[in-house]
């Protein structure tokens, strides 16, 4: 007799992996959190202290970088991945993160493997302060392989109505703080193993993706204009903060990018396509004034951050 077990769908493992994600994704819930875990959805209200609130959304995945993942089996970053490419889209307009969910579809369910990714996307939605309200897990035999993943997550994020971030105040004259990365974040990574086929250096690939929504966000001086640097690099991302007619100036010599930049460099990138591909150790930054960016400078002492360009006239993107 047929049946979905038969198909290869496994509803008592899927039963049994909701149980034991459960303690893992209400950990991330405080009181505001409306609704019950395996319910059909979850939600959350808008947080006091808002006027005129604007909703905002952002979705991402982790791409092909889950690959390296599962060769290897290392798992545990690939949630900071996850959540870091959404939320910090989110920072980049203003948005604060107040919800996450997520998908992960799979061949076949692996119960070590599917709590791992969880776990990890549960300890990231911590760190960036937004409850992980619920999720899907969907099994695809006979269309992916069985030991294969995909991962995706949307991002649900507040601003107050008039203080979205965007290029419209940025002057020429401006200043660019970049926030240090000190890997590769979730981008690049076809290039990547493209490149690396033997002796793959699978820790450094693999390191989790910071996190800049919560320090963004805590900042006391005014801040213009954000970019969260993803795939395209510098060139492709904070182009799209500042406003038409005006160009970039970046400085190259004012930060050191990390070793593994160097090493994918080695494997013969030039440096063209290292910055239009990789943040190249610049994961976020933001466009001020220019008597507010020592002080951004010093709310950002964590992560590195440094003047690294100037907003000009140009129109132009140039790399000096």
């Amino acid at each position: 007799m047929a049946s979905y077990r038969g198909a290869g769908v496994d509803l008592d493992g899927a039963g049994r992996h909701v149980s034991a994600i459960s303690p893992l994704v209400t950990a991330t819930w405080g009181e505001m959190v409306v609704g019950g875990f395996g319910g059909f959805a979850a939600g959350v209200p808008v947080p006091e202290g808002y006027t005129k609130p604007i909703l905002m959304m952002s979705t991402d995945g982790v791409g092909t970088k889950l690959e390296l993942a599962r060769q290897s089996g290392i798992w545990d970053g690939v949630g900071f991945d996850l959540v870091a490419m959404c939320v910090d889209d989110l920072a980049a307009v203003g948005a604060k993160p107040i919800g996450f969910v997520d998908y992960m579809a799979v061949g076949a369910l692996d119960s070590a493997r599917d709590s791992a990714i969880v776990a990890s996307i549960a300890s990231a939605c911590a760190e960036a302060g937004c409850p992980l309200l619920g999720g899907e897990t969907a099994e695809h035999p006979g269309v992916m392989a069985s030991d294969a993943v995909d991962l995706a997550g949307a991002a649900l994020g507040v601003v107050e109505s008039g203080e979205q971030l965007s290029p419209s105040a940025v002057e020429a004259g401006d200043l660019i703080i970049g926030l240090a990365s000190p890997n590769l974040r979730s981008n690049g990574f076809s290039l990547i193993r493209s490149l690396f086929t033997d002796d793959i250096p699978y820790e450094e690939l693999l390191e989790p993706s910071v996190i800049y929504a919560p320090a963004v966000h805590a900042v006391k001086q005014p801040v213009k204009s954000a970019a969260h640097i993803t795939g395209g690099g510098l060139p492709g991302n904070l182009t799209r903060a500042i406003p038409p007619g005006l160009g970039v100036r970046i400085d190259r010599s004012t930060w050191q990018p990390a070793e593994i930049f160097q090493k994918v460099a080695a494997q013969g990138v030039d440096q063209t396509e290292m910055f239009h591909t990789f943040n190249m150790g610049i994961g976020f930054c933001l466009v001020v004034a220019p008597d507010d960016a020592l002080g951004l400078i010093d709310d950002l002492s964590g992560f590195q951050a440094t003047v690294i360009g100037t907003v000009t006239s140009t129109g132009e993107f140039e790399l000096a």
